[in-house]
């Protein structure tokens, strides 16, 4: 018996968010699911959902146990700490190696998608330089696709990655100075374009400036989406790959101390994609460059947009976070702050 599709009008007519777990399996782009082991809808039977997905139903605002989401409590600490600035020296090289591979990402409980990523995530790992640096980055394509680097910023035409396909099995390595200071993003570019940014090949890349930001906790958060079943629409949104991650395991930080948040939208399919702080008001440094600095509590990007964050929260408690379109809350992109003395 053949599944039916996960539609994203079928999840919003649920009556809680994730009301389509009970699909399980790897949902192809081609709309179709292959059954898991212990999928029983390929049989003529329907799944119930699992125990925390039935009591997240009814909930205004779930959070921990409640919240229905993958993995443990450190799973995407590599993606949401960034790498420690470095003072500026003359004549640094700062590596990273990237590889690009084909996998099956779990983006919600029993959901699969089958992801085009850099270093085994979507997003991407998060590559950081100062100002002045060289970056060299050696790119091996160890996928079913030719596919490339394009950084954002200021570098040679020749290490833009439009016209330096890597094939399967093939090297490149890129290699500029770093500039300019800010918030910046890579991603593949190859055709179709949509395509392979939508199946994961993105990440955010830091510059910092060379006279130092103050002090701060930092934290990267990159808005995604995942269209599970191959309809041009998203199923699932995300901050840093997984729905409702953050609801389930908070983001702990302290009261009255400097929090840095590098924010960058990487959804296909959607004009926008957005922030909102329940609580408090922060101030939002666009493209982290610059001396302009809005005092806010929500932000608009629409995609390839990014900015810098910097708040003080004025009191502790949990604090939610979630994209402003209701919809995309509801489908996975949603957060807490856990604010400590």
């Amino acid at each position: 018996m053949t599944k039916k599709k996960l539609t994203r009008g079928k999840l919003l007519a649920a009556a809680a968010p994730l009301a389509a777990v009970p699909i399980v399996g790897k949902l192809a782009l081609d709309g179709r699911a292959e059954a898991s082991p212990h999928d029983h809808s390929a049989h003529g039977h329907t799944r119930t959902p699992t125990s925390h997905v039935q009591r997240a139903m009814g909930h205004a605002a779930m959070v921990g146990d409640q919240a229905p989401a993958v993995g443990g409590p450190n799973d995407l600490d590599a993606l949401l700490y960034p790498p420690p600035a470095l003072p500026y020296e003359p004549g640094r090289v700062r590596e990273y190696t990237l590889t690009a591979t084909d996998v099956d990402l779990e983006v919600a409980p029993g959901v699969f998608f089958p992801a085009w990523v850099y270093n085994g995530t979507a997003p991407g790992p998060v590559i950081r330089a100062t100002e002045g640096d060289i970056l060299r980055v050696r790119f091996s394509n160890a996928g079913s696709h030719p596919h490339t680097i394009h950084f954002h910023g200021i570098h040679p035409s020749k290490m833009d990655g439009v016209f330096e396909i890597v094939e399967p099995g093939g090297t490149f390595t890129y290699e500029f100075e770093a500039q300019p200071a800010g918030l910046h993003l890579y991603h593949c570019h190859a055709t179709p374009l949509k395509k392979h940014i939508h199946r994961g090949l993105y990440g955010a890349f830091i510059i910092d400036p060379k006279e130092p930001r103050p002090p701060a906790q930092e934290l990267v958060l990159v808005m995604n989406g995942f269209d599970t079943d191959a309809d041009g629409g998203n199923n699932f949104y995300t901050v840093n790959g997984r729905s409702f991650y953050y609801a389930r395991y908070p983001i702990r930080v302290k009261r009255s101390e400097l929090v840095r948040i590098y924010l960058a939208n990487l959804t296909e399919f959607d004009l926008i994609n957005s922030l909102h702080l329940h609580a408090d008001f922060f101030r939002y440094q666009p493209t982290g460059t610059g001396d302009y600095w809005e005092y806010t509590d929500t932000v608009m990007q629409c995609q390839g947009q990014r900015g810098v964050i910097e708040i003080e929260f004025a009191g502790t408690g949990l604090h939610m976070f979630h994209a402003h379109q209701s919809e995309f809350a509801e489908l996975g992109w949603m957060g807490f702050f856990d604010v400590v003395d």
